[in-house]
């Protein structure tokens, strides 16, 4: 199996961030680079940061090729003038390396990213050392042709330590013209000396406009943009996978269970959580409880969530957390269920157990606090 056939960097139904041009929402990192590269402060070093599935990676994609496309030499033009500072990023499709980069054959291009282990056929849980080493040949065979060389490391807070050292040690001594663009979705994981070597560009997540349009640029055009932006916390590649997984639907039919608690639709829910082929969908819904439970704790400091991600979602949460007593009881209760959850994940229980204790446990909970004494 190869790893044309796995890729740890590519959100399932989404087209990978090599092959997508376009970048939303994030013209202020785009523009920092710019400004960098226009006055001669480029570093060799850019650590891109921010939520999951905000285009960390598609920046870096664009960065790569725009580096790669643009004279080595920045100095004077014919009659000695600086050419004319770049406007953006965008490099055109058809161009020469940007066709050898979609294709991943790209000399001046180095991605490190997690391999394949060819004995168990899937993907490894770290990046490894051996896989940091091949930067060693990659920069020897590069430095003949000359010019820029780039690195992306997606992600770089997958590295075991052996390969962070390896990094750091490139990091420390930079080729000369290298750039290294490490991608990080926890960048506190990373070694602070890696992190003070680098410059970084922290991306945020998307509105309800941006997110339209970055569905729609993906192919999954959609008119619920506001509820996909609310439940994935406007990550494009969180909403990606609710959409794939019909996930708003799952959330509706979370609400929906208690307004009281309807057992026939918890004994469903529960069932479709369990069988050959639904961990997928069984993780979701452990998700989807644990941003329930978040919007129902903030709804008692903040007032109800605006906009509802499912019908009716405002209402309930309004009966069940009307105040900042029941507020904290709900974050606890968050805290608390998330972590038998993720225990009983570890252990192999069954996952429609483990969905009908998640839901028997908030009814409890929501039941107590609609008690007297629950405020005495």
């Amino acid at each position: 199996m190869s790893d044309d056939l796995l890729e740890p960097d590519r959100v399932e139904g989404a087209p990978h961030p090599r092959e997508t041009s376009a970048l939303l929402g994030q013209s202020a990192a785009e523009a920092a680079f710019l400004e960098a590269f226009a006055t001669g402060r480029m570093h060799h070093g850019w650590l891109i940061t921010g939520p999951r599935g905000v285009g960390k990676a598609t920046l870096a994609w664009r960065i790569a090729r725009f580096l790669l496309t643009q004279p080595s030499d920045q100095g004077g033009g014919l009659f000695g003038e600086a050419p004319p500072a770049p406007a953006s990023l965008d490099v055109a499709p058809d161009h020469p390396v940007a066709r050898r980069m979609a294709a991943l054959s790209e000399s001046r291009l180095f991605l490190l990213r997690r391999a394949v282990d060819e004995k168990k056929g899937r993907l490894k849980t770290v990046i490894t050392v051996d896989e940091a080493r091949k930067l060693k040949n990659f920069f020897a065979l590069s430095a003949t042709e000359g010019g820029r060389r780039v690195v992306i490391v997606d992600a770089a807070d997958e590295m075991n330590p052996n390969a962070a050292n390896a990094l750091l040690k490139l990091l420390e001594e930079p080729p000369e013209g290298a750039v290294i663009l490490l991608v990080a979705h926890q960048p506190s994981r990373l070694l602070p000396t890696i992190r003070s070597r680098c410059r970084e560009l922290r991306l945020s997540t998307l509105g309800a406009a941006d997110m339209a349009a970055a569905l729609a640029g993906a192919g999954m055009a959609t008119d619920q943009s506001e509820a996909l932006t609310a439940l994935s916390g406007g990550s494009v590649g969180e909403a990606i996978r609710l959409a794939n997984l019909d996930g708003l639907a799952l959330y509706a039919e979370i609400v929906g269970l208690f307004a009281p608690l309807d057992r026939p639709r918890m004994l469903r829910l529960a069932e479709g959580a369990a069988g050959k082929g639904a961990e997928p969908r069984f993780d979701l819904m452990l998700r989807l409880f644990e941003l329930f439970l978040a919007r129902l704790a903030r709804t008692g400091v903040a007032g109800p969530p605006a906009p509802e991600a499912a019908r009716g979602e405002a209402a309930l949460m309004t009966r069940l957390c009307p105040d900042t007593h029941a507020a904290r009881a709900w974050a606890e209760a968050a805290q608390e269920l998330g972590a038998r959850a993720r225990q009983g994940k570890a252990v192999n229980l069954d996952p429609a157990a483990l969905i009908l204790d998640t839901v028997l446990r908030i009814d409890d909970l929501a039941a107590r606090l609609a008690a007297p004494q629950a405020y005495s």
